[in-house]
């Protein structure tokens, strides 16, 4: 039990160690995240992820599209979100995605105390379980507010990204996946929000067009462990 909980820490360090390097230096060409763990990635291998949901009628259009191309995503949930939506879930979990906590009320996890921000995380996590029956392993902190205390309170490892296309804040898709297409690198995790129609229209085109371009896409378990 030690060792599995020692493994889990370590990991989660590493991972919050190497998004504070990559927020201080910021990407460059041909890097992203890609030496978590020690792996190098695979030439042309990127993982996409979803933050927000699940949303009815977006996320039912995403996950039909994803499995219609072959794609496994990795999807972040905000727990106040699942209630009513559990059938989603049940899909995803079908489907062979990774199904990872973003928190109950979508909030910044460094601003709260020590209680309420397990409130949040365990709240989520109790939701997600008591659907697939699976340990929820991986967690996306809202707005990538993680700390160094959260590497010891929390037995998941954190989940950040290294494109951000900013989704959230336009309805112009073709925007959307230029920002992504234009910056991609091997290795890479690219942010997405299944709460809107123009980021699934624009996910789902950037996977075809990545696809076009020999991407092969993998979910955040196979990029964060070798």
């Amino acid at each position: 039990m030690w060792g599995k909980r020692l493994c889990a820490i370590i990991m989660s360090g590493l991972a919050c160690l190497l998004y504070v390097v990559y927020i201080q230096n910021g990407p460059s060409k041909g890097d992203g995240i890609q030496f978590v763990a020690g792996r190098r990635f695979y030439e042309k291998t990127v993982a996409i992820t979803f933050d927000d949901g699940p949303r009815a009628g977006c996320t039912k259009r995403l996950l039909d599209g994803l499995k219609e191309r072959g794609i496994r995503a990795t999807f972040f949930l905000v727990g106040e979100n699942i209630p009513g939506n559990e059938e989603l879930v049940r899909q995803m979990k079908k489907d062979g995605h990774i199904i990872g906590n973003h928190t109950y009320t979508h909030v910044e996890l460094s601003k709260l105390s020590h209680e309420a921000a397990m409130n949040e995380i365990n709240k989520t996590n109790a939701l997600i379980e008591d659907i697939t029956g699976e340990k929820v392993v991986y967690i996306r902190p809202p707005c990538g507010a993680w700390s160094e205390r959260m590497i010891f309170e929390v037995d998941m490892t954190p989940v950040f990204w290294s494109v951000d296309p900013k989704d959230w804040c336009t309805e112009d898709s073709s925007t959307v996946v230029k920002r992504v297409v234009n910056n991609i690198n091997d290795g890479d995790i690219i942010l997405f929000h299944d709460i809107y129609d123009s980021s699934v229209s624009a996910a789902l085109e950037v996977i075809d067009r990545l696809k076009a371009q020999g991407y092969v896409f993998v979910t955040i378990d196979e990029i964060l462990i070798e």
